[in-house]
């Protein structure tokens, strides 16, 4: 009788190695207590997608204003700024606050990473008018465009949404996107008149227009799933995806992938 003492369950619990006067956690399929804050670094690489196409089309619009040559539709020319992908690698921290009940995990995070991410596109386009315009002279008008963009800095925030299984907890995220960006866009518009189409033609003076800003802050949104492993302790380690758009006059979408190594209070 004294033997088996060791093995006696509660008669109204499922088959647990304890007594229910020494059971007080529930049910839980994680034995990690994720509640509290947290912090930690991390580093990144990923992919930038940069959409050129109308970025310039205002500036050029302005420029054009009451010229002869817009009898030519040159605001409307298609030139083929198109899209650029580059890649590049970043580094950075993240830290936030878990709220846990059971195995649902729910938290406030802010994530930051340093790096350059970004590209340039250029093209230009020519052509001698049909007819002569209003003015009495044939036109070849050249337009050369470039624009670029460099998001130096991008932080995140937050809302996390995850599940606590064993030492994983999985997590979906979604939120909230500044960044600092260098912007430059030039337009050059190249005129040349003759009274005949076969020329000569007389080059005139160009016109130009500039539009370069510094450390500008911009806005977007950003989404990703990824999952922390506890290790010992407090200590953990992350993997993780991150999309983020920013739609700024250079509409631009970065995707990362990152690990990270952070440490729970």
């Amino acid at each position: 009788m004294l033997g088996t003492v060791s093995a006696a369950h509660a008669a109204d619990m499922p088959d647990l190695p304890i007594l229910r006067g020494g059971f007080t956690d529930g049910l839980s399929k994680s034995s990690v207590n994720w509640q509290g804050g947290y912090v930690g670094g991390q580093a990144g690489y990923g992919a930038s997608d940069e959409h050129f196409n109308g970025s310039n089309k205002t500036m050029l619009d302005t420029l054009l204003d009451h010229n002869v040559i817009q009898q030519m539709d040159v605001a409307n020319w298609n030139l083929g700024l198109g899209g650029q992908s580059t890649r590049s690698s970043g580094y950075g921290a993240f830290f936030g606050y878990n709220g846990q009940w059971d195995d649902v995990v729910l938290g406030l995070e802010v994530s930051y990473l340093h790096g350059s991410f970004g590209g340039t596109s250029q093209a230009s386009k020519e052509l001698v008018s049909g007819s002569a315009l209003s003015d009495g002279f044939f036109h070849d008008v050249k337009v050369t465009s470039s624009a670029g963009i460099s998001i130096s800095d991008m932080a995140t925030f937050r809302g996390r949404a995850a599940y606590a299984w064993g030492c994983f907890l999985p997590y979906v995220f979604g939120g909230f996107a500044l960044g600092k960006a260098d912007i430059s866009r030039t337009v050059l518009v190249e005129d040349a008149v003759s009274a005949t189409i076969l020329g000569p033609f007389t080059r005139l003076q160009p016109l130009s227009a500039t539009d370069t800003v510094h450390n500008h802050m911009i806005y977007g949104y950003t989404a990703g799933l990824g999952v922390d492993v506890n290790l010992v302790g407090g200590l953990f380690a992350r993997a993780e995806w991150e999309y983020i758009r920013f739609t700024t006059n250079i509409d631009t979408s970065i995707n990362t992938v990152r690990a990270g190594l952070g440490y729970k209070f």
